[in-house]
């Protein structure tokens, strides 16, 4: 099962990307395919399993769950959220329906 790291994640959009740890690709998360009870988010940094699906504009993850056990791998929230906004309207730009 792949593994990885949350990049960033954006409550208000519902979406945010996942570091993978195999290839080091960013991984599209959606809100939706988070498996938590509650208020379903990932915060960045936070150690993730999941599984892949491939998407019309590339990867997916799926089913994605918390890591039962910590890798020490994580990247800087600060730093991740300087290249939200930029990454989020990249990809609602190439995802918009005509």
């Amino acid at each position: 099962m792949p593994s990885g790291i949350v990049k960033w994640f954006n409550n208000a959009k519902g979406f945010g990307f996942i570091l993978s740890d195999e290839n080091s690709e960013d991984i599209f998360a959606h809100y939706s395919a988070i498996e938590m009870d509650g208020f379903r988010t990932l915060k960045a940094g936070q150690s993730v399993v999941f599984d892949l699906q491939q998407g019309e504009k590339g990867l997916h993850a799926a089913n994605i769950r918390a890591a039962d056990e910590v890798s020490g791998r994580s990247i800087t929230p600060t730093s991740a959220a300087h290249n939200e906004d930029a990454e989020a309207m990249a990809y609602a730009d190439e995802h918009e329906h005509v």
